[in-house]
């Protein structure tokens, strides 16, 4: 488990700096609930909220909200490497296959009806947790 400025400045890294917000956010999700439900241990170190976008790391979000749908920039000031770390390698996974995803797509993907943020989702509702056994459900589900 690796703090999720880690994880996300790995994937703006990796992306070439191209990710919004959102598609930030989806995109560590997807990753964190492959590799709970691959490991049985969480990728990052906090819950994502079910908010009406979809799964959201509160802390990630107000750290990034100020851009829009504009590209995040290297906010990740003190942030190390996670190369080589089974961490790095699931979040360089999620962005091979999920690269070419549009943001409505991402969308989409996180918002699917048998999965832990549609289980948990009040719509205008914040604080909402996933639960981590809801991400390895969806994760089952999504594998079979």
């Amino acid at each position: 488990m690796i703090p999720a400025s880690f994880a996300a400045k790995h994937l703006c890294e990796i992306s070439g700096w191209r990710l919004s917000n959102l598609q930030l956010q989806k995109l560590l999700y997807l990753a964190d609930m492959n590799f709970v439900g691959a490991t049985g241990e969480r990728l990052v170190d906090e819950d994502f909220e079910a908010w009406d976008y979809g799964p959201v790391l509160p802390s990630l979000y107000h750290r990034c909200k100020s851009f829009g749908s504009k590209s995040v920039p290297d906010v990740f000031w003190g942030v190390g490497s996670i190369a080589g770390r089974p961490e790095a390698e699931m979040l360089d996974t999620a962005w091979e296959n999920l690269k070419s995803q549009s943001p409505g797509q991402l969308v989409e993907n996180t918002h699917w009806d048998q999965g832990a943020w549609a289980k948990r989702y009040v719509p205008g509702a914040k604080g909402v947790k996933i639960a981590t056994g809801d991400m390895i459900e969806e994760y089952r589900r999504r594998v079979q």
